[in-house]
């Protein structure tokens, strides 16, 4: 049954990763930017343009659809103009396999970094996704995201149990958990299930590491524990330096004439002093 399972998983897969045309990313990132700031351990997100990313786009509510681990250069492994693969991620039918960073230059992506992650530990989340190239890709769980295809809507509290309905198979992962599982290597929290423990005087928190298969994508971006890096600011954004296509307006056109203290009118100190010899209307004249 599972080999069965496996080739119709296949046949979707190959349905479902037809990128869709008319793709065009809002803010796509600079190569360059983004080359000299990525670090191995950094999660990075990307904005897909096929069938499945708008699946999972969908069950996520989020911009993100797919994920990949920064590893840094692969002994062995490279394209065949020279490029070296640095990422590591499973992609639908292809299983677990390592990339150039330049496949993602054209789409949307953000950098998700761990924090005070050590030397030791980033090492092994590298290397415990390095291990896993040549795992499969769960395409059970491509089956249970297939029946998304027909609009319905699902409620937000089952959407996360959507997503993660697969096989179970170890050697079978979708993106985000073969990520999550290499961080999980380490202990390094990305949304854990926290608990509140202990006596009134002293509360603790115990975190329980969440399956592997339940996490997202947009996890990474929403998790307190990881550091979201634009390349942008971190070289130094300067707004005055922008070149803009129409020609700047002149300030009091557009925000009008002021000054730094505005001008208001006081109330008098003094009351204005009663003409005596105003006119006294007749009605309120008291005869005696």
């Amino acid at each position: 049954m599972g080999v069965v399972l496996d080739q119709i998983g296949k046949l979707i897969a190959g349905y479902l990763q037809k990128e869709l045309p008319g793709y065009e990313p809002f803010t796509p990132s600079d190569p360059d930017y983004l080359r000299n700031d990525i670090r191995p351990g950094d999660v990075l997100l990307v904005e897909g343009n096929n069938r499945i990313s708008g699946i999972i786009k969908y069950l996520t509510q989020s911009t993100w659809s797919h994920a990949a681990l920064y590893v840094g250069p692969i002994d062995g492994a490279a394209e065949p103009d020279g490029e070296q693969h640095v990422l590591i991620e499973a992609n639908v039918g292809e299983g677990v396999t390592s990339g150039p960073l330049s496949r993602y230059f054209t789409y949307h992506t953000r950098m998700c970094r761990p924090v005070g992650l050590s030397y030791e530990d980033r090492h092994t989340v590298c290397r415990y996704a390095i291990n896993r190239i040549g795992f499969g890709y769960d395409t059970k769980n491509i089956l249970d995201l297939m029946r998304y295809l027909i609009p319905m809507p699902i409620p937000q509290r089952w959407r996360r149990r959507m997503i993660a309905l697969g096989s179970g198979d170890p050697t079978k992962m979708i993106c985000s958990a073969l990520i999550a599982q290499a961080f999980d290597a380490v202990r390094y929290p990305i949304l854990p299930k926290i608990t509140q423990a202990g006596s009134r005087r002293a509360k603790r928190e115990i975190l329980h590491i969440r399956d592997s298969s339940l996490y997202m994508p947009r996890d990474f971006d929403i998790s307190p524990y990881f550091e979201i890096v634009k390349p942008t600011i971190v070289h130094g954004f300067d707004y005055t330096a922008l070149h803009w296509a129409d020609k700047q307006k002149p300030l009091p056109e557009v925000a009008g004439e002021f000054g730094v203290f505005p001008e208001t009118r006081s109330p008098p100190l003094v009351p204005e002093e009663i003409d005596e010899e105003a006119p006294v209307a007749a009605e309120k004249v008291m005869l005696g």
